[in-house]
Parts: structure tokens; C-alpha cells; sequence
């Protein structure tokens, strides 16, 4: 059986109309640039037929890789967040007790992950560290520089 993919409402949504687009206007824009490739002749010393051949595979594997996660997708209810725990879904104050900087941090899954939206998987070092604390918590987590430890100072909804 396939892993779940936890989703919030924005989350699934983005990948629908993201899945959309793919499968509409990109695939007829890829297929247009084979289309007049194939016109240049001689396909075996083609790049640009070769060029869109790449494209639209890539495009085929996204399109799948969508298709995927929205199959196996598992909707986090976010009217049902609770403050008492950090969760999928959960937005938390966090403080690096190293450096005494705050930040904020909102847990998500890993298909909506966007580090500089400050949106980190459940499936991260800091989010797998973070899952399941409450507030005052520290959780000491393995990075690549080290250990870093962040306390737990507010769960927002």
C-alpha cells in the first residue's frame, strides 16, 4: 500500500489546479513543439525534437507523480487542529536556544513544503523533531552542522 499524503485544504487545491494546467495547456504546448520539430526533418540529429521529447517526458512524470499524491492523499481537517500539540498542520513559534532567534513555522506535508514560505514537511529532521511537542518543549535536532535545539513557545492554529 501506497504512503499517505497528508494534505491541508490550500495544499490540495494547489496540486488540482497545478494538475489542470499540466494536463491541458502544457501537454498542447509540448506536443506543439514535437509537432514542428518532427516538420525540421531528419529526427535522429533533431535537438529540438529531442529537446521537447525530454520535456514532455518530464512533464508525464510530474503529471504521475500529481496523479499519485492525490490518490493517496489524506486531507488534514484543519477545523479540528487542536493548540495542546504540535501536529501536520500546526503553525509554531519556535526559538533556536543557540542563537535565541525566534521564528515562525508552519507543518505541512512534504508535497506542500516551501522553506521559504517557512512551510516544513512533517517528513524533515526539524518537522519529524517538532511533531508531537508541546509548548515549552525543546526538541534537539540532528542537522548537518550539528545538533540544534529549538523550544517550543507558541502553537498557533
Amino acid at each position: 500500500m501506497a504512503k499517505p499524503v497528508m494534505l491541508t485544504e490550500e495544499g490540495l487545491k494547489r496540486l488540482e489546479e497545478e494538475l489542470e494546467v499540466l494536463k491541458g495547456e502544457k501537454r498542447k504546448e509540448i506536443a506543439e513543439k514535437i509537432k514542428v520539430a518532427r516538420s525540421y526533418g531528419d529526427l535522429s540529429e533533431n535537438s529540438e525534437y529531442d529537446d521537447a521529447k525530454n520535456e514532455q517526458a518530464i512533464l508525464e512524470a510530474r503529471i504521475a507523480d500529481i496523479e499519485a499524491s492525490l490518490k493517496n492523499a489524506v486531507l488534514i481537517d484543519e477545523s479540528e487542529i487542536n493548540n495542546d500539540k504540535v501536529h501536520v498542520g500546526s503553525t509554531v513559534v519556535i526559538k533556536n536556544i543557540a542563537t535565541d532567534k525566534e521564528m515562525t513555522v508552519r507543518i505541512v506535508g512534504s508535497n506542500e513544503s516551501n522553506p521559504k514560505e517557512m512551510k516544513i514537511s512533517d517528513e524533515s529532521p526539524v518537522g519529524m523533531g517538532l511533531i508531537g511537542k508541546v509548548v515549552d518543549d525543546v526538541a534537539e535536532i540532528e542537522t548537518p552542522g550539528g545538533v540544534v535545539a529549538y523550544k517550543v513557545i507558541e502553537i498557533l492554529k
